[in-house]
């Protein structure tokens, strides 16, 4: 579902502090929104896209941004919230054709049911989130029907939409490559080199250049004609 201009209108906006949410935020900012940006620290396994999420925040001078804490450590089921291993060295096709280690069972539905609270508090009718059906890694909770089922769901179990002020959805990248994602995201003037993609950075914060996050970042940029921006300690 693509913004529709309501200049000042409130937003919330999930923002991992990745490119896509990044994306995701200058296309609302764009669009006459007034972002309200949430991030989560759940368990996952490094520090570096919280802190990328607060910079992206602050260039984008938003006014509220809230960091949830939630401990989705608790469920384990994922390589971003266990030990277990990120899978690294793996082709784009070769990732592709399974849902992968590094899904976080019903992360997105988690995140959304906060941005669907916190919509209902500052009064907003739009949430964007950075989902893409194309170049992604095979998670079930970033599909085009998946996000229909939850606005669907949402337009039922809020007091908003029972008084007939109903939540959309936004997912303006839903439907887009990599490359054309970082192609818009470049005409509104992001600076991809505040964000990192990476399951599992160096301690200092480099990419891994060898996860699937990173081999679907690099292949975009390359698609693109770019150079990434990002630190990465090496590049398949």
């Amino acid at each position: 579902m693509n913004a529709t201009p309501r200049p000042g209108s409130p937003a919330v906006v999930l923002l991992s502090g990745g490119l896509d949410s990044t994306t995701c935020l200058a296309i609302a900012i764009d669009a006459g929104f007034v972002p309200t940006a949430i991030s989560f620290d759940y368990g996952q396994r490094h520090e570096h896209e919280l802190e990328a999420a607060r910079r992206v925040a602050a260039t984008y001078a938003v006014a509220r941004h809230e960091v949830c804490r939630i401990d989705l450590r608790t469920f384990g089921g994922s390589a971003l919230t266990t030990d277990a291993e990120v899978p690294k060295g793996r082709s784009v096709d070769e990732s592709s054709g399974e849902i992968p280690i590094t899904y976080v069972p019903a992360r997105n539905t988690i995140f959304l049911s906060f941005a669907l609270a916190m919509a209902e508090v500052i009064g907003a009718s739009d949430v964007f989130i950075g989902v893409n059906a194309l170049d992604y890694s095979g998670y079930p909770d970033c599909r085009p029907e998946y996000i229909e089922a939850y606005q669907a769901m949402a337009r039922l179990a809020t007091r908003a939409g029972v008084e007939g002020r109903p939540l959309t959805i936004h997912t303006p990248l839903i439907e887009l490559t990599k490359a054309q994602i970082i192609r818009r995201g470049l005409e509104l003037g992001v600076d991809y080199g505040l964000t990192t993609s990476c399951y599992d950075p160096a301690e200092a914060g480099a990419s891994c250049g060898e996860c699937d996050a990173c081999q679907l970042r690099l292949k975009g940029f390359r698609e693109a004609g770019l150079a990434d921006p990002a630190e990465y300690r090496r590049q398949l």
